[in-house]
């Protein structure tokens, strides 16, 4: 019997070479390539490509005779997870997703699967980190229902799972971690670049080829990337984010990449002790804590997706007791935060050099998009003169470094959500205030820093 090849693989981007390496020489890690070795199934023997039964669809179809009654979308029972999905879950769709351990990964896909059982068809549940008294023990906690068709498997073995999938033709399938799944075909341990790479391609094999909707968790690595080669990425049609802080009890799933869906679409969740609730007005929560009257604070109106939400931006300036001035950013980038404060200097007039600045997105929420920059530079401002903004005013808009505030795209969405939330005024770009009108609202438009703090600090 011929030896199996043995080769090196980079756990941190799955590049292989034919010996052992101190460093990869493609992204550069240090003692990241682990030996590898594949068995070899000979074709002829009995044996089938493992990559022909994706393409049992026989002939190639016309456009226009393509049809899509079969492509109706599943709802999970929880309308926040089916808003991050694009609106519920495609037949035959591959969706990873990963979090970090202990935010509620398994908690959120075993309420989807009670109510996927008892809506819509079989769910298995395959689980290679519990047994079934454990998942069974959470069931309970959570009102999972024994009426419903939820069959659970413990099981890493790649194969027998397919097994099963093949024997029961559920009409959803959970796997509780793909990394924890391993295939006889490679020798290396569960985890592997290898086995996660074959477990990945094998289920969407299965998923294609049957129909099936697949869900897939993916772990965390310490930098907050999936892990495992950014293939597994590329291979599944969903990426979900499961964000969090410990010391917070809101969840939010992310979306970064949807082939059904709109990107960057975002679902807000309550953990409770009985799971995870659902948080239909993200902008209520966020503010329910909010200290009207205080220096350093001011509302931002950002979007996520197609979702407005109102969060509170929080700014303090302190003299600095050290000869270097410390900026920390909570929730935003810091060098975003940096470049603001140049601006504040040069075009404001404020003197920042010597001052720590802080500044914080309340709530444990996290915002990139630029429309954040006016809210940042007025909570600055407010610290810096102890003065508070206005309670009932809102804002947005991008900062540019010639201290110029740029229009951005949404602006009629953002104001209807402040509006909405009781905020009687809102300052803005100018550019976007053109056409915009919203009952009990004022719309201020501005068009540099210094206009804009005038609006807002008095």
């Amino acid at each position: 019997m011929k030896t199996p090849k043995a080769v090196f693989v980079c756990q941190e981007c799955g590049a292989q070479a034919p010996k052992w390496m101190g460093r990869c020489t493609e992204c550069g890690a240090w003692n990241s390539l682990v030996e590898e070795r594949a068995v070899e199934t000979p074709a002829g023997a009995g044996g089938q490509n493992r990559y022909a039964q994706l393409g049992a669809a026989g002939s190639a179809k016309l456009y226009a005779d393509v049809e899509l009654a079969n492509a109706a979308r599943l709802s999970t029972g929880i309308d926040e997870f089916d808003r991050v999905l694009g609106g519920g879950i495609v037949p035959g769709s591959l969706v990873l997703l990963g979090g970090e351990p202990g935010i509620g990964k398994s908690t959120l896909l075993l309420q989807a699967a009670a109510h996927f059982a008892r809506e819509v068809g079989p769910v298995l549940y395959a689980s290679g980190e519990e047994s079934e008294h454990q998942i069974k023990r959470r069931g309970d906690r959570l009102g999972v229902g024994e009426e419903a068709p939820l069959y659970l498997l413990s099981e890493t073995c790649l194969e027998r799972i397919l097994e099963e999938i093949a024997r029961l033709k559920p009409a959803l399938v959970i796997i509780d971690s793909v990394q924890t799944v391993f295939s006889i075909k490679f020798q290396s341990a569960p985890g592997s670049i290898g086995q996660v790479r074959e477990a990945a391609t094998q289920f969407l094999f299965a998923a294609k080829g049957q129909n099936i909707p697949t869900i897939l968790v993916g772990h965390v690595t310490k930098d907050g990337s999936l892990a495992g080669p950014k293939v597994l990425e590329h291979v599944v049609d969903t990426v979900l984010y499961f964000e969090g802080e410990r010391h917070h009890a809101h969840r939010v799933v992310r979306a970064v990449k949807n082939r059904f869906g709109a990107v960057s679409e975002l679902g807000v969740f309550e953990m409770t002790g009985a799971g995870l609730r659902p948080v239909p007005n993200p902008s209520k929560l966020f503010l329910a804590e909010r200290a009207s009257e205080t220096p350093g604070s001011a509302v931002l109106c950002c979007v996520e997706g197609s979702r407005p939400i109102l969060v509170e931006v929080q700014a303090l300036v302190s003299t600095s007791t050290y000869g270097n001035a410390r900026r920390m950013a909570i929730g935003i980038d810091q060098n975003r935060v940096a470049l603001l404060l140049a601006v504040l200097e040069k075009r404001a007039g404020l003197s920042l050099a010597g001052d720590d600045v802080y500044v914080n997105i309340a709530g444990g929420m996290s915002v990139e998009e630029p429309a954040a920059d006016l809210s940042v530079v007025a909570a600055v401002a407010s610290s810096v003169r102890n003065r508070s903004l206005p309670a009932s005013t809102a804002m947005f808009g991008e900062v540019g470094l010639s201290g110029e505030i740029r229009g951005i795209p949404q602006a009629a969405l953002r104001v209807r959500e402040a509006a909405q939330m009781g905020f009687g005024r809102v300052v803005m770009p100018a550019a976007n205030v053109d056409g915009l009108h919203t009952a009990g609202c004022d719309l201020v438009g501005v068009r540099t820093v210094g206009e804009a703090l005038d609006q807002l600090i008095t």
